[in-house]
């Protein structure tokens, strides 16, 4: 196995026991030096491997195995990492929708979760709410205040936000106003 293999799977356990670069790397060896070997920069001697192993409660075989799926079975913290991961990947990629309909705020990253969806979310109505389309303008009220709602839950909860999903509606319902005012101003001159 590479260097980058075996640092990504050491993050990976690190991340999945919400543990910093200091609380692993204690006394044994220096933040840097984990920050190194996490990047696949450094290759850990057996020494460190094994230290690595113990804090991070990962039996040494499982750490090197060739299938890290062998590691998934024992750990049930592993899929939460995943899910958070997939999360981050699909924000990156502008990919909101999918995010929001696929990825739920749940698990031991929920507060994570919520920040993401709360963003995806936001775009989604920001999108939706340049459209000039009363159904669509509606369905951004709707994006909205799910953003708004994903953006206070949480340790990460977001005012700000809050404030842009509140914009968002408010833009929303003048717009709505103004159609229906039209609208019913157009059929009162059809009588």
């Amino acid at each position: 196995m590479d260097n980058a293999e075996l640092g990504k799977r050491i993050k990976t356990a690190r991340l999945a026991k919400k543990m910093t670069q200091s609380d692993v790397a204690g006394t044994f060896i220096t933040r840097n030096m984990l920050s190194l070997i996490e990047s696949g920069n450094a290759s850990p001697s057996m020494k460190t491997l094994e230290y690595l192993s113990n804090v991070l409660e990962i039996p040494m075989d499982k750490l090197l195995s060739d299938s890290w799926e062998d590691l998934d079975s024992d750990s049930s913290d592993l899929p939460n990492v995943k899910t958070l991961t997939q999360a981050k990947q699909l924000l990156s990629e502008k990919k909101y929708q999918q995010l929001v309909n696929t990825i739920p705020a749940q698990g031991m990253f929920k507060d994570e979760l919520h920040a993401l969806r709360s963003i995806a979310l936001l775009e989604i109505a920001r999108e939706l709410s340049r459209s000039g389309q009363a159904d669509l303008i509606q369905q951004a009220v709707n994006y909205a205040r799910s953003a708004a709602e994903e953006a206070n839950s949480g340790i990460y909860a977001n005012p700000h936000r809050v404030l842009q999903a509140n914009q968002i509606i408010a833009e929303a319902a003048q717009f709505l106003s103004d159609y229906y005012s039209r609208l019913a101003n157009a059929n009162s001159n059809l009588f």
